[in-house]
């Protein structure tokens, strides 16, 4: 079985965000598989997804700092600023961190490890609404 649905996420503010709650409310589907793969894709390229710590915040925390440090606003080489001082350094973040994830699917549900979370990273300073298209496969 193939199947495939656009997740609307709520706009949130900039830094690194669990977002499994908000996937899961909207995915009663994976509940039907026995055994498959779920692929989530962010269509954004200011934004992205990773698979992380999901028990102690600061953890999201040091994300952000340590993203900012690497990757800082304001660099004198950037030449794409029309959008504001944080958008070069979203396109960066987001080619860093990448736009996709597999997750196997067993028993109806996303097969995680016990500490592990979908997060959302924001890059930009100003909340969006972002989309992720979910692809399940399974049986």
């Amino acid at each position: 079985m193939w199947f495939q649905k656009r997740i609307q996420l709520s706009a949130k503010k900039r830094g690194f965000h669990l977002i499994d709650n908000e996937l899961l409310q909207q995915l009663p589907e994976l509940k039907t598989l026995e055994v498959g793969l779920a692929h989530f894709f962010i269509q954004h390229t200011s934004a992205s997804i990773t698979l992380n710590e999901n028990a102690d915040p600061t953890v999201r925390g040091d994300f952000e700092r340590h993203f900012n440090v690497i990757v800082p606003e304001n660099a004198p080489y950037y030449q794409h600023t029309y959008e504001g001082p944080d958008d070069m350094p979203a396109h960066l973040k987001s080619t860093l961190i990448g736009a996709e994830l597999t997750i196997p699917i067993s028993h109806g549900r996303l097969n995680m490890g016990t500490w592990q979370g979908i997060y959302l990273c924001e890059h930009r300073d100003d909340a969006f609404e972002r989309t992720i298209i979910v692809t399940l496969n399974g049986e």
